[in-house]
């Protein structure tokens, strides 16, 4: 694809991708290799001294450190992220824990906001600070006590946006010019937004990073983690996944890039669907609050009406009756699937409560801000007046 600007859909199925593949092929092959090869010593030697200076092209001796699949990967996400370099992981969580690794060490200390994934939270509070990193998580939307929580030894500010289960939306401007006013680097998981909806880095954000295995993938089919920036700090994150070992697989990559090739028309229908559900959802007397950027009555529409090109299909919505309430609506739609995860093709939906904090007593839910009564949405490609007819029937069983 040549270098002039395109549209968000056209991109999604030709940024980044070589114009001519191996072998004639349309689509990209899949390279099932664990280990490559050298015709000679002076070859071998040859390319040893081209990676010690950069210079190998893309050539790599072993599955760890590079697969030409998964590359054909990077190099798509990158361009569609408007990134410099983008690197790949087994999985969301190996994405944001490598990226967490790779800038952090003992005594040094972290900033993460309240309304972030359970298992990124319970991998700062917990794991890191075994090896000695110090974390505070500050309140979504409050700067003011985000960029007092900063100490001369804070090294990252991360966060979400949306975030997850509420949607909240960061002023991404505000967020980096705090980061860059301390000098701390700033990392964005917009797995909720896509890059069609929102680029952290054309704000100023420094890394941001996205669980492959939701919108990106879109198939609820494979497992993939992202990280992109510039190659000076994706780089890090590299050299720690040769380490570590939590690399993505070829044909999860190449179900990726089929995924991407999609995205446009999947978000365009997911983001009509978001908005026309959360509507209803907001509409009706058995709802007591409901949670979606597109909706004038939440907290931050006026930054992400300012910052996304559309809002999503994730819904986070109370109802009436606590946990058994809204057991009772999950238990009686038709449509949706009961299980975790988001971004692909189905509709799905799970009470929160249970789902991500079934051990936890409804106190120490409530103490990090799950509602029992709190019903997430993730939705699907299905036709809307479809998904709505079934939640009008599942809400009356309330």
């Amino acid at each position: 694809m040549s270098n002039r600007k395109v549209n968000d859909s056209t991109g999604a199925v030709h940024a980044g991708a070589k114009r001519e593949k191996p072998h004639h092929a349309l689509t990209e092959p899949i390279v099932q290799s664990a280990t490559y090869t050298f015709a000679d010593t002076r070859d071998l030697c040859e390319f040893m001294d081209a990676a010690i200076w950069g210079n190998a092209d893309g050539r790599v001796e072993y599955g760890r450190y590079g697969n030409p699949t998964v590359a054909a990967a990077e190099t798509r996400l990158a361009a569609l992220e408007g990134a410099g370099d983008c690197v790949l992981c087994g999985s969301g969580m190996a994405a944001t824990t490598l990226t967490l690794l790779a800038f952090l060490s003992a005594g040094t200390h972290m900033v993460i906001t309240d309304d972030s994934y359970r298992r990124t939270r319970q991998f700062c509070r917990t794991f890191l600070k075994r090896f000695g990193v110090d974390c505070t998580v500050a309140p979504a939307g409050d700067y003011d006590a985000l960029e007092a929580a900063i100490r001369p030894e804070t090294k990252l500010l991360v966060s979400e946006s949306p975030t997850n289960p509420y949607t909240r939306c960061l002023d991404l401007q505000r967020f980096a010019e705090i980061g860059r006013r301390h000098k701390v680097k700033t990392l964005i998981d917009a797995t909720f937004a896509t890059p069609l909806n929102l680029r952290p880095l054309e704000y100023g954000i420094d890394l941001v990073m996205h669980s492959g295995t939701k919108y990106l993938g879109g198939h609820n089919d494979l497992l993939a983690g992202a990280v992109c920036g510039s190659e000076q700090l994706t780089g890090l994150v590299r050299k720690l996944l040769g380490m570590m070992g939590a690399v993505l697989a070829p044909q999860q990559a190449f179900l990726l890039i089929r995924g991407l090739k999609t995205l446009g028309l999947r978000i365009a229908r997911q983001n009509e669907n978001g908005q026309r559900v959360a509507e209803f959802l907001e509409s009706h007397a058995q709802v007591e609050r409901v949670w979606y950027p597109g909706l004038p009555s939440h907290p931050d529409h006026v930054v992400a009406k300012a910052q996304m090109r559309g809002y999503g299909g994730v819904i986070s919505f109370e109802v009436p009756g606590g946990l058994e309430g809204a057991s009772r609506l999950v238990d009686a739609v038709t449509i949706p699937y009961i299980a975790p995860s988001l971004g692909g093709v189905e509709t799905l939906i799970e009470q929160p409560a249970l789902m991500s904090y079934y051990e936890l007593e409804p106190e120490e839910r409530l103490s990090v801000g799950i509602k029992d009564n709190l019903v997430r949405i993730s939705v699907g490609i299905e036709d809307a007046d479809d998904i709505i007819s079934d939640l009008e029937q599942a809400l009356a069983h309330i």
